[in-house]
């Protein structure tokens, strides 16, 4: 058998419902619940992990977006206040587009880097360089 066929075969015994994309990363969406009057996102580090940002970078976006204090309690993020998901997750999402992703490919092998008073995004994979507007 060539390589094509037992590609075919493979995808035919994969159980049902799992989702074949051709895409190698997807921005993560946040786990977690309301306790009381605030808001705690479950899976923050491994957010943070897949992003391949600094768990600081990232509290510091969401409390500036989200207009919330937040501090880390272990794996999680804890917020001051009740927060939808959908929010949360739409902030995420912004972050990644504004702070992770190449503005050239599109892929998220990225690097922050900062000289002098400027914040540059700096792809590994295709060598673009993009000067970041708003502040982490």
């Amino acid at each position: 058998m060539d390589y094509q066929e037992l590609l075919k075969k493979a995808r035919k015994e994969l159980p049902k419902g799992v989702v074949i994309s051709g895409e190698r990363f997807e921005v993560p969406t946040a786990k977690g619940h309301v306790e009381g009057n605030k808001t705690i996102i479950s899976n923050f580090l491994q957010i943070c992990s897949t992003l391949g940002r600094d768990p600081s970078q990232l509290i510091k976006y969401l409390q500036r977006e989200l207009a919330t204090p937040a501090q880390i309690d272990g794996q999680r993020l804890i917020f001051g206040r009740k927060l939808n998901s959908d929010f949360i997750n739409k902030k995420i999402k912004q972050f990644a587009n504004d702070f992770v992703l190449c503005k050239e490919c599109g892929k998220p092998d990225t690097k922050l880097i900062k000289e002098d008073r400027y914040l540059f995004l700096k792809c590994t994979a295709c060598g673009a360089r993009h000067s970041v507007t708003a502040k982490t």
